[in-house]
């Protein structure tokens, strides 16, 4: 590690904005010249993480999540703690950036010195998350914030990524959700750790309605944990309510799991699921990067697109040319 690398790492462990901004720069790059000085930053700050509660939230769009953290931020800030907010926002297919502005949509957090707001594009990543979100959290607690927000695109029966990085899972659902055979479908519903039926002001019968309708789904589901059973909540971000009965329930949550050493033996899955990711990602980028596969591929493409071979055929074609190594 150089000295500038060093002067980065101290830099952002002792909590300074920038810095942190410039080390997740540094991790979402695709420069390939990049990735080994976002490697070394991330071994150097490796040891400083682990400190944060992760709570990832998700929702449809229109439930209200930006307005959802911004409240919980507040809270959370005012009782003294520090919050970094990964907000991954839709990428423009035309030029690859972020199409939402999270820190527009949360004004009043985005003031406070004890918040970190940071909107990236998700990339089309279809987890729902910025392909580097992983990193980027690390380095969030690595700066000495010790809750970390991962908001995710949408959601949607792919959008569940968030889940395999974060402590808790919170799902935030509208008022009209639907039926208990709604509220049934698994996917992420199954995956939430906490619900939370948002904008319960604006039809607070429908918001009953619609929590005694999860609560009947979620006993028809297998629990994740044999210790927690997740609860159905009613909270009005945009009048303020209810927000600390969810912080209470991310708290016993993740007192819960801590208790009985799940969330240890949960952060350790995590890991190995992300090195398989990982392994992926650089295998496809080996495999696309073959000379031979290269200058196959647009030919073997245009093949599968007019209907001349099938795609199975094709990669079994292209795997015939990939020698790593060669």
């Amino acid at each position: 590690m150089t000295a500038a690398d060093a002067a980065l790492a101290t830099a952002l462990h002792a909590g300074e904005r920038r810095a942190l901004a410039k080390a997740i720069t540094l991790v979402e790059s695709t420069r390939p010249q990049d990735r080994p000085w976002a490697d070394a930053l991330l071994a150097t700050l490796a040891p400083h993480t682990g400190g944060a509660v992760r709570l990832g939230i998700s929702g449809v769009p229109g439930v209200g999540k930006s307005t959802f953290i911004e409240a919980l931020g507040l809270y959370l800030i005012a009782r003294g703690h520090r919050l970094a907010v990964l907000a991954v926002d839709p990428s423009s297919q035309r030029t690859g950036g972020s199409i939402l502005g999270d820190k527009t949509r949360m004004e009043l957090l985005s003031r406070e010195p004890a918040a970190f707001i940071r909107p990236s594009p998700s990339g089309g990543s279809l987890g729902g998350v910025a392909s580097r979100t992983r990193e980027s959290l690390l380095l969030c607690e690595a700066a000495g914030y010790d809750v970390v927000l991962v908001e995710t695109v949408g959601v949607g029966q792919s959008e569940t990524a968030v889940a395999g990085m974060v402590d808790c899972f919170l799902l935030l659902q509208l008022p009209n959700a639907g039926d208990e055979l709604q509220a049934l479908k698994k996917g992420v519903v199954e995956l939430a750790d906490l619900i939370v039926i948002n904008k319960a002001d604006s039809n607070p019968q429908a918001a009953a309605l619609a929590k005694s309708q999860f609560e009947v789904a979620l006993h028809l589901l297998h629990p994740a944990s044999p210790n927690w059973s997740v609860p159905v909540l009613t909270a009005s971000a945009l009048q303020h309510q209810g927000i600390g009965d969810v912080w209470d329930a991310v708290r016993r949550f993740h007192a819960t799991l801590t208790g009985s050493g799940e969330l240890a033996t949960k952060r350790a899955h995590q890991s190995v699921s992300w090195l398989w990711t990982l392994i992926g990602e650089a295998l496809q980028g080996g495999f696309r990067g073959h000379p031979a596969v290269a200058a196959a591929l647009d030919g073997v493409t245009a093949a599968v697109v007019a209907g001349e071979i099938t795609p199975t055929a094709a990669c079994q074609r292209l795997m015939t040319l990939y020698r790593p190594g060669r």
